[in-house]
């Protein structure tokens, strides 16, 4: 990946960013729709209408999630993203990569096992999404915001200002 003399990303790179990292946290904290709609189709295999519409707000975030995260990934290869600071220790560089990298992977993935599950009912892939992947990605997501804040006040690098401000 190719990166820029910019200090920040673009707006629309922010835009993206946060608006997939609110509709992540939406349905990270709120999948109870999701868990009711599978439940009842486990013991009565039927769901009731606001059973299913709540499922269908669970996917329907999970879809724009998938939709937006391979905007993302367009727009990296487009515009190139900013260089890391260069105050930052090699291994915590190293760390940044490879958590940047997995959380992209973890947000393609985590829709993609729902669909699979949902739409599909691959059984397997919903045990995956509900249970690893979540786990996971919760971790990841953990470890991004802890190193933006750590860059912010302990560094006193730009990296947080780059995905606000910028």
């Amino acid at each position: 990946m190719a990166t820029t003399p910019s200090l920040s990303f673009s707006i629309p790179q922010r835009v993206l960013h946060w608006l997939t990292a609110g509709l992540v946290f939406f349905n990270l904290l709120f999948p109870d729709g999701m868990n009711a709609w599978n439940r009842s189709m486990k013991q009565t295999g039927a769901a009731s209408a606001e059973q299913v519409t709540s499922a269908n707000i669970h996917a329907y975030a999970g879809i724009a999630i998938l939709v937006l995260v391979a905007v993302r990934l367009l727009l990296r290869q487009v515009q190139g993203v900013p260089a890391a600071p260069a105050g930052e220790p090699a291994i915590f560089r190293s760390v940044a990569k490879i958590s940047e990298w997995t959380l992209y992977l973890l947000l393609l993935a985590m829709p993609l096992s729902g669909a699979a599950a949902y739409y599909l009912g691959y059984e397997g892939a919903g045990d995956l999404h509900a249970d690893v992947l979540k786990a996971v990605l919760w971790v990841v997501v953990g470890l991004h915001v802890l190193g933006a804040l750590a860059h912010h006040f302990y560094w006193k690098t730009n990296v947080l200002r780059r995905m606000t401000v910028g």
